[in-house]
Order: structure tokens, then C-alpha cells, then sequence
């Protein structure tokens, strides 16, 4: 079992149950699946750009992405539809638990500058997204091999009803947020 699966098990259930005092067990929030998606603008003029960019989620999530093609042209960004543009990886059970596990306690605390997520990534409904600016946080990418640094969002879907349940859910789990005072 993974460590934050066993950690939720242990902790995270008990304490949202202490908190918000639900009827049923069941109705305790949990998290759905996360999904990691990249924008690829630049593999229209250059396809190395998205090979590399592939290559890189497959290692961060340990899962081969889906490759998303431009649903509509623009003549502004020199996209045509149909043109392969970004890249999205679901991570459910097992793989959603250790990704979120690296992510934590491994590729945040490496971000440069880093002062807390901003409590702001919620969309009303307990979902969480935030982004990463460089693929390069994470310890599985070899710095000396990056030629274009490229950043990743980030969702997690929860089944908490409110932004409230959802947000202290993810700080048991030990999600570093900014306190609501700086901001």
C-alpha cells in the first residue's frame, strides 16, 4: 500500500470525520483521480518539441500520456485543427497516490522560490488545480537533458462537495498551501 493511501486510512478520514462530523463514512471526501496536462504550442513548428515533452510525462507520471490534437484552427498562433498541441495523463488508485506522494514530498519543496500554493486553485465544486512552471522540479528529469523547459497543470478531483472539505483534505495530506493571511 502506498503511503499516502495507508496515511488517508489513518489520519486524513479520521480527521476530516472529526471536523465536519459527516452521517456515513461513505460520504467522506476522497480523492478521485489527478489529472497532469501539458500545453505543447511549439510542436506545431518543431515535433522534437513534443517527442520531448512526452518522453518527459511519461517518466514524471510513470504513465504514456494522451496526445490532445487543436480542436479549432487559429491563424494568429499557426495552429490548424487537427494538429497534435498538448499532452494529458489520468492517474487513478495506486499511481495517483505515489505521484501525489513525489509531487509533496519531492518536486515542490525543489521549486526555486517557493512561498506556498495559493488557496485560490479551487473551482467551487472541490477540485484543486494548480501548475508547475519547469518539468524540471521533479527528481526523474535529468536537468543537463532539458533543451526547452516546459511547465504542467495540475487537477485534483475530489469528491468533497465544498471548496472547504476539499482544501482541508489536501493540507492533511500535507499539501504546503499558503496561509490566507499573505495573501
Amino acid at each position: 500500500m502506498t503511503r499516502l493511501k495507508d496515511l488517508y486510512k489513518r489520519t486524513v478520514a479520521s480527521g476530516l470525520q472529526e471536523k465536519f462530523s459527516y452521517s456515513s463514512p461513505m460520504a467522506i471526501p476522497k480523492l478521485q483521480k489527478i489529472v497532469v496536462s501539458m500545453g505543447v504550442g511549439k510542436a506545431v513548428q518543431d515535433k522534437k518539441f513534443l517527442d520531448n515533452a512526452l518522453k518527459d510525462m511519461t517518466v514524471v507520471t510513470g504513465q504514456k500520456p494522451l496526445i490532445c490534437k487543436a480542436k479549432k484552427s487559429v491563424s494568429n498562433f499557426k495552429v490548424r485543427e487537427g494538429d497534435k498541441t498538448g499532452l494529458k495523463v489520468t492517474l487513478r488508485k495506486d499511481r495517483m497516490f505515489e505521484f501525489m506522494d513525489r509531487l509533496i514530498n519531492l518536486a515542490i519543496p525543489r521549486v526555486k522560490d517557493f512561498r506556498g500554493l495559493n488557496p485560490k486553485g479551487f473551482d467551487g465544486h472541490g477540485n484543486y488545480s494548480m501548475g508547475m512552471d519547469e518539468q524540471s522540479a521533479f527528481p526523474e528529469i535529468d536537468p543537463a537533458r532539458i533543451e526547452t523547459q516546459q511547465g504542467m497543470n495540475i487537477t485534483f478531483v475530489t469528491t468533497a462537495k465544498t471548496d472547504d472539505e476539499a482544501y482541508e483534505m489536501l493540507r492533511l495530506f500535507g499539501m504546503p498551501f499558503k496561509s490566507m493571511k499573505q495573501e
